[in-house]
């Protein structure tokens, strides 16, 4: 059930991001574009409580209620940028603005680029923290919380793989080319 919640999220996300700029770039409507836009945050509230639920009434934590505590940090902190880089490929392929610039591959510019993206998972990590911890001192019995605070083990692993990948990877390649 909560693996059906989080990709109905998901889609909500992308239908609601697409109908936002369909709604601003085709039909022209930039007042209604807002309105849907600005609903995209009642997604990640829908998702916490569907979790809350879940948990309170008993269900087995599994990797997926962890999921959704990522899920959540990952949407708060990246989804305004996301919809911010869909935002710009729309005014360019529909209202002749020009084209989006690419992000910086070497240089500082590409070193700044990644240690910013990496900060901003910091944030979204830290918020899936507080979510899962959140969730297993309100809702969760011991065992459950236990296993809610079990997400600290895929936010470490997707940490040291972003820092190895992005700030490390760019900021060493950036170095070698000097």
């Amino acid at each position: 059930m909560m693996v059906t919640i989080i990709l109905t999220c998901e889609v909500a996300f992308w239908v609601l991001a697409a109908t936002g700029l369909l709604l601003r770039y085709v039909v022209r409507w930039r007042q209604a574009s807002s309105l849907v836009l600005a609903m995209v945050p009642l997604i990640d509230v829908a998702l916490v409580t569907a979790v809350a639920i879940d948990v309170y009434q008993g269900a087995q934590v599994t990797g997926v209620h962890r999921l959704a505590g990522i899920y959540l940090g990952w949407t708060v902190v990246f989804g305004k940028s996301t919809i911010a880089w869909l935002d710009g490929w729309f005014a360019y392929r529909f209202a002749g603005a020009p084209r989006p610039a690419k992000r910086p591959k070497h240089g500082p510019e590409a070193v700044q680029h990644e240690t910013k993206s990496f900060v901003k998972w910091l944030v979204a990590a830290a918020i899936a923290l507080a979510v899962c911890f959140g969730l297993s001192v309100t809702v969760a019995d011991a065992q459950q919380a236990a296993a809610l605070r079990e997400v600290i083990q895929p936010l470490g692993l997707i940490t040291v793989i972003w820092f190895l990948t992005g700030p490390a990877w760019v900021k060493g390649a950036t170095e070698a080319r000097r």
